[in-house]
């Protein structure tokens, strides 16, 4: 490239100067409380919750009877839109992988990476799959076996090729497409914040479509349903929390594990969240989920062993066959017989992904600095898928042989998913120990949970600051606790459902934000790459 040294400077400041901006997202000032508010941001998405939570404890049969319509009237009227968006989500992944623009470094070309590759992975994970993965890894793949769930596609239960099926629609649930969800997040933040020096909130991933008007009330409407959307996809995995700890006690002592177990299950673990949350990322955060790496890497291994290296090796071929069998067809929405399966858990969790993608997208991307972008998605994208293949053998493959062998109460199908871990636990040596392991493991994970999300809400609600008073994180990890605890109390019995529903009715309008921001996120990744070039031909 022979270009007069002139003429590619003159370009390079033309460039440059498409993201020359002042990043004023508005008014913020410090209040007798200590909270840095980011107006409207803060106030808004902090007025709403409360409201939410106030009217449903004063009408919780209306709350509950509301958040239930309005989750099968998601289902049935965009069941399409999400798994349409699904499907967009990894092949932009893969694109992101093979393109030039996959050599763009995060922060710079000089850019180095803050954190260990261990602590990365361990981090990213525990954030994005922690309680989910702990909850369903038996109940999911058993429940469909059994038909308890509904059968993937309409395949007869209790067969080997139900089996499969059950494997590979759990790996499908939990693999590539969620992974992209988070991918496509972090890595617009990330590439933002520290390639274009935007503030780290979700607005600044729509510069190159919206322009200056990010930092206007459109910007406020965006971070105000990141705000929600996290909060509820963060809520909902608390809940499933505070379930499987309350059985997970029960099982081990014999102890009431309704309601009451599981509000104090919350107040607990809220009260060690703020503890962690004082202390921020390397002392919080980065500490816990690496308590928690080990924790689940002993569990693995034992499930493993305990189980049969044979019988593991076996289920791991049919896990990864099941799932390269019927990722396509599963991800097809036309034509479904199978609407229990497709509508009850596909679009729940589609939608709880992308409830919980800014929470975990922000995570991952403060923590990213130094990657690649081809780096950053292959980790975000397929170490997890991989690690998930041979967590859903080992338990999942484990609870089907149960069930298969008419061991246990996994015979009968699932009557509770917060038992199911337990109850295949149950049928190995070493119940107690191995059982309180996964209490703990659950737990820590709950910490983390809701740790890294009181980062990342206050983060967006402090316009992107890093380092808003610690008073205000304090805030949002309390107000975790009580929106997850709202949840389960207005379901009452039927909780999942309310969980669901919080998770599905927040994730429907920001599919449509993710789906723009694959968009401006290539737009911005090509005007990087300009970049790059006219430096590379400068010298």
């Amino acid at each position: 490239m022979n270009e007069n040294p002139h003429d590619l400077e003159e370009q390079k400041k033309e460039l440059e100067a498409e993201y020359d901006t002042e990043h004023e997202i508005g008014d913020q000032n410090i209040n007798p409380l200590g909270l840095d508010l980011h107006n409207p941001v803060f106030v808004t998405s902090a007025l709403l919750i409360v409201v939410f939570v106030i009217l449903s404890l004063v009408f919780p049969e209306q709350a509950n009877e509301h958040l239930d319509n309005t989750r099968q009237w998601i289902g049935r009227t965009f069941d399409w839109l999400f798994l349409s968006a699904g499907n967009i989500f990894v092949l932009f992944c893969l694109a992101l992988i093979v393109l030039p623009i996959g050599r763009i470094r995060i922060g710079g070309q000089d850019a180095k990476p803050e954190f260990s590759v261990i602590s990365w992975f361990s981090m990213l994970f525990a954030a994005g799959m922690g309680i989910g993965l702990m909850f369903w890894s038996v109940a999911e793949p058993v429940g469909y076996f059994t038909e308890w769930f509904g059968t993937p596609l309409g395949i007869e239960g209790g067969t080997e090729e139900s089996r499969q099926a059950a494997l590979g629609a759990t790996m499908y649930h939990w693999g590539l497409h969620p992974w992209a969800i988070y991918a496509v997040v972090g890595l617009a933040l990330a590439f933002f914040a520290y390639n274009k020096g935007m503030p780290l909130t979700v607005r600044s991933a729509f510069y190159p479509i919206l322009g200056e008007r990010i930092w206007g009330p459109i910007g406020h409407v965006i971070d105000i349903l990141a705000v929600l959307a996290t909060m509820f996809g963060l809520a909902t995995s608390l809940g499933l929390g505070a379930q499987q700890a309350a059985s997970g006690i029960g099982f081990l002592f014999d102890i009431d594990t309704g309601l009451n177990t599981q509000i104090a299950i919350i107040i607990g673990v809220t009260i060690i969240a703020l503890l962690s949350v004082m202390r921020g990322i390397h002392g919080g955060v980065k500490l816990l989920s690496n308590i928690n790496l080990v924790f689940a890497a002993v569990l693995l291994l034992f499930v493993m062993v305990a189980g049969g290296i044979i019988a593991f090796l076996s289920s791991i071929g049919t896990t990864v066959t099941g799932y390269v069998q019927y990722i396509i067809p599963l991800s097809n929405p036309v034509g479904r017989d199978d609407e229990t399966f497709y509508h009850a858990w596909t679009i729940f969790f589609w939608a709880w992904w992308i409830s919980w993608s800014p929470f975990v997208g922000m995570f991952i991307a403060r923590v990213s600095r130094g990657r690649t972008v081809r780096q950053f998605v292959t980790a975000v994208l397929l170490v997890p898928t991989l690690v998930t293949v041979v967590w859903m053998s080992a338990f999942g493959g484990s609870g089907l042989t149960q069930s298969r062998d008419g061991v246990g109460a996994l015979a009968d199908g699932i009557s509770d998913s917060s038992l199911a871990l337990f109850q295949m636990l149950e049928h190995l040596p070493f119940t107690a120990i191995t059982s309180f392991l996964a209490i703990a493991l659950v737990l820590v994970f709950f910490i983390t949970s809701s740790d890294s999300g009181s980062l990342v809400i206050d983060a967006i609600t402090s316009g992107g600051k890093t380092d808003a008073p610690q008073s205000q994180r304090l805030f949002w990890a309390t107000t975790e606790g009580v929106v997850a605890g709202v949840l389960l109390a207005v379901g009452g019995a039927a909780a999942l459902n309310a969980l669901q529903a919080g998770a599905v009715s927040t994730g429907l309008p920001f599919v449509i934000v993710l789906l723009v921001m694959c968009v401006s996120l290539m737009k911005g990744l090509f005007h990087e790459l300009a970049l790059i070039r006219i430096e590379e031909a400068k010298t």
